[in-house]
């Protein structure tokens, strides 16, 4: 992060105090197309889409070196399920029944991938239909189970990710999934986990997404209060069981081709349909969420103190993407993360945790990250 762009970012947070940012109030008719990675930098992708936190489409040529483009495409553009057989057969995959709607999303089983591929050949060769449904392979932690593969590389603008940080340091879980499906197959309407930003890179195939800025998803609840499961359905303009749906804006709309990535920013709710043969890439308590805040704020911390250590950083690939992002990124995470964990602090559930007892107690942790902010801006 260089100095204008840590300057800017700090102001707008300082400065900012309007409704929540991309809500229903501003327009989102078009969402940007970028097309050239040579010439897109970092602090471009900060200021103009992270901060604001509007959505972007970034072309194919961002993904034309990763592994699986090469590997479990083929030429004509097809997916190369030979190649995911010999690879990944064995894996067991969870996959999810789109026909069919269970307390709000839909049931999964779990089956090797051979025999999802199976499913998925024969489920062509009938037209598209199955007397199993229409199966979705989904939330596939295949970076987990083959951390060897050569699958693809993150770009820069989101090496930062505080979540896929925090599950590495504990090695318990990430957020990192794998999804394939046929044409039909889709995924209802929701937010991300945690109301995170989210990527999404589109390998193979065409999807629709229909997206909204936070705040339009208030019009498209029921009279219980609820988020529909499907917002195409023709229930929603029922105004007795959608008494607010009159008031709601249409979706944003993006066709997204193979090679693009998607940026779905936080709290954007969304709803995904694969057009045609695809794959893509894309709850914690008080106490967990504070071991959260504390890795992130510990592997900045010792970004800032050890910053001409590249040789100890690069033992640690979080640290080491966090000192390529630069010592100002550092800081402007260290204060964004005090800010959270000052919020935290007043909470009062939080509170009947009896926090001082934690290690180290909240007030020690942020104590020394004002302490880390202060030294990096002297």
């Amino acid at each position: 992060m260089d100095r204008d762009t840590f300057a800017y970012s700090t102001k707008f947070f300082r400065d900012y105090s309007g409704p929540t940012r991309g809500a229903s109030c501003q327009s989102h008719e078009h969402v940007d197309y970028i097309e050239k990675p040579e010439v897109f930098t970092y602090a471009d992708f900060f200021k103009d889409y992270l901060i604001p936190n509007d959505p972007c489409v970034f072309s194919a040529k961002f993904t034309e070196g990763w592994g699986s483009r090469r590997k479990w495409v083929t030429p004509d553009g097809k997916p190369n399920f030979e190649y995911l057989l010999r690879t990944f057969g064995e894996a067991v995959v969870p996959v999810a029944n789109c026909d069919v709607k269970e307390y709000n999303s839909n049931p999964k089983e779990h089956l090797k991938l051979k025999e999802y591929i199976n499913y998925w050949k024969e489920h062509i060769k009938k037209g598209y239909r199955s007397p199993r449904g229409c199966l979705y392979l989904k939330d596939w932690h295949l970076h987990r189970a083959f951390p060897e593969q050569d699958v693809y590389t993150i770009p820069v603008y989101f090496s930062s990710d505080w979540l896929n940080e925090y599950w590495d340091a504990i090695a318990v879980d990430d957020y990192r999934f794998v999804y394939m499906g046929p044409k039909g197959s889709w995924t209802p309407f929701h937010a991300d986990v945690f109301r995170s930003y989210s990527w999404s890179a589109n390998i193979c195939g065409k999807k629709k997404w229909l997206i909204f800025p936070p705040g339009q998803e208030e019009f498209l609840r029921d009279r219980h209060g609820h988020l529909p499961f499907d917002i195409t359905s023709p229930e929603l303009k029922k105004g007795s069981l959608y008494p607010r749906y009159a008031q709601s804006s249409p979706p944003v709309e993006i066709i997204q081709e193979a090679g693009e990535i998607i940026f779905i920013p936080s709290g954007w709710h969304h709803q995904v349909y694969n057009l045609v043969l695809m794959k893509s890439y894309t709850g914690i308590d008080y106490k967990e969420f504070y071991n959260f805040l504390k890795i992130i704020a510990e592997n900045r911390i010792f970004v800032l103190e050890n910053h001409h250590s590249e040789e100890d950083a690069s033992k640690h690939s979080y640290r080491a993407a966090i000192s390529g992002l630069g010592m100002l990124h550092a800081v402007f995470d260290l204060k964004r993360t005090a800010k959270v964990l000052t919020s935290l602090n007043a909470n009062e559930e939080f509170k009947k945790l009896n926090p001082e007892t934690l290690s180290p107690p909240p007030s020690a942790l942020l104590h020394r990250l004002k302490a880390a902010i202060d030294t990096a801006l002297l």
